[in-house]
C-alpha cells in the first residue's frame, strides 16, 4: 500500500526518536567527581554603562544572556557554589595579577591548581615566577593566551617559559584554537595547531594541553595529537559559546579518532560562573558518549595528566 510521504517521514522520525532514547538510556547520569581544567579568578569587567558584560556568544550577531555575578565576590562565591553542585573537586585556575589567584586559593584550600595567566611574556618576570613555583604557590603554567598579543608559541621570548615548565614538570594550558575574543592582534593562523609543533619538538617531555582541543581545526588537531601523544585537549569554552550541535560534532570527531583518553573537561567560566552548568550539560547531553568516555572526560584523563596520586584520587571519589 502506498502511504503519503509525510507518513513515512513521521514513522522514520519516530523510529529515530526511539533510537536516540535507547542510546540515552544506555548511559547513566554521571555522578562522580569532576576536574575542571580551565577556570579563571576573574574580576567583573563592565561595559560603558557600568553594567557587567553579558556572556559572549557565537556566531555573531547574537546576544548572550546578562551576567549573574555583579561583583568580584559573587564571581568567586557563585563559582564555588557551582563546583559544589557538580562535585568539581579540583580546578586549574589562572589569572593575572597573581593576587587574584591566591585570593581564590585561600578561600577554598585544596580546590585549585594555581597558575599565571600570560598573554604577553614581555610583561612577566620569569625569575619571579620561579620563586612562586619553588615556594609551592604555583603548580601550573597558563593559560598562555598568546593569540591576544600576536605572539606565536615558537617565539624566542617564550622559550624560557616552556623550558621552565619542562624542568619543573608543570601542566601547561595554551589558548590555541582558531577563534578568540576581540583583539587587534588576533589572527586565525596564530591559533593553528601546527604552530605548537616546534615547541613540542624542542620540549619532548612538556605536559601541554590545548584549549577547546584546537577547535575548529579537527584534522590538524588529530594529526598533532597522534604525532605527539603527550598532548591533551580541554573541552571548555566551546561547550557554551558555540551552538551545542557544533560542539557535539567536533567532540564526536575527536572521539571517532580514538582520542577519548586525552580529552578533559573545562568550563572557562571567567566572570560567568553560570556557564559551569552549561559546560557539564554539554558533556552529559552527548548521547554518543559511553559511560566510560564521560568518566574519562570528567575525571580520569585529567587525573592521569596531572599525575594525581592514588590517595588523592581515592579522596576525590569519597566525596
Amino acid at each position: 500500500m502506498n502511504r503519503p510521504r509525510y507518513v513515512v517521514f513521521a514513522v522514520l522520525a519516530a523510529v529515530g526518536g526511539l533510537a536516540d532514547s535507547a542510546v540515552s538510556q544506555q548511559t547513566a547520569r554521571y555522578d562522580g567527581p569532576i576536574i575542571d581544567m580551565h577556570m579563571h579568578a576573574n574580576p567583573v569587567f563592565r561595559d560603558a554603562a557600568g553594567e557587567p558584560l553579558s556572556r559572549p556568544c557565537n556566531p555573531r550577531p547574537c546576544q548572550g544572556p546578562p551576567a549573574q555575578a555583579r561583583s568580584d565576590e559573587e564571581v568567586l562565591s557563585f563559582t564555588l557554589a557551582a563546583m559544589d553542585r557538580h562535585n568539581i573537586v579540583l580546578g586549574f585556575l589562572s589569572q593575572w595579577p597573581l593576587d587574584r589567584v591566591y585570593r581564590w586559593v585561600d578561600a577554598a584550600p585544596g580546590r585549585f591548581i594555581a597558575s599565571p595567566f600570560i598573554s604577553d611574556p614581555a610583561m612577566v618576570s620569569l625569575e619571579d615566577l620561579r620563586v612562586e613555583y619553588e615556594a609551592g604557590r604555583l603548580a601550573g603554567l597558563g593559560e598562555l593566551a598568546l593569540p591576544y598579543s600576536g605572539v606565536l608559541p615558537a617565539d624566542p621570548s617564550l622559550e624560557p617559559f616552556f623550558a621552565l615548565a619542562e624542568e619543573l614538570d608543570l601542566p601547561v594550558l595554551v589558548h590555541h584554537q582558531g577563534t578568540a575574543g576581540p583583539s587587534e592582534h588576533f589572527r586565525i593562523s596564530n591559533g593553528h595547531p601546527e604552530q605548537l609543533e616546534e615547541v613540542l619538538v624542542r620540549h619532548p617531555t612538556l605536559r601541554l594541553y590545548m584549549e577547546n582541543s584546537g577547535y575548529p581545526f579537527l584534522g590538524e588537531t588529530i594529526a598533532l595529537m597522534y604525532r605527539y601523544p603527550k598532548v591533551y585537549g580541554d573541552l571548555s569554552t566551546g561547550t557554551w559559546i558555540y551552538p551545542r550541535e557544533t560542539f557535539h560534532q567536533y567532540l564526536k570527531g575527536l572521539i571517532n579518532a580514538g582520542l577519548g583518553k586525552r580529552l578533559m573537561f573545562g568550563s572557562d567560566q571567567m566572570q560567568w560562573p553560570e556557564v559551569i552548568d552549561d559546560a557539564v550539560e554539554a558533556i552529559e547531553s552527548a548521547t554518543f558518549l559511553t559511560d566510560e568516555e564521560k568518566q574519562d572526560i570528567f575525571y580520569n584523563n585529567a587525573a592521569r595528566f596531572l599525575n594525581l596520586s592514588d590517595g588523592r584520587i581515592a579522596e576525590h571519589h569519597a566525596r
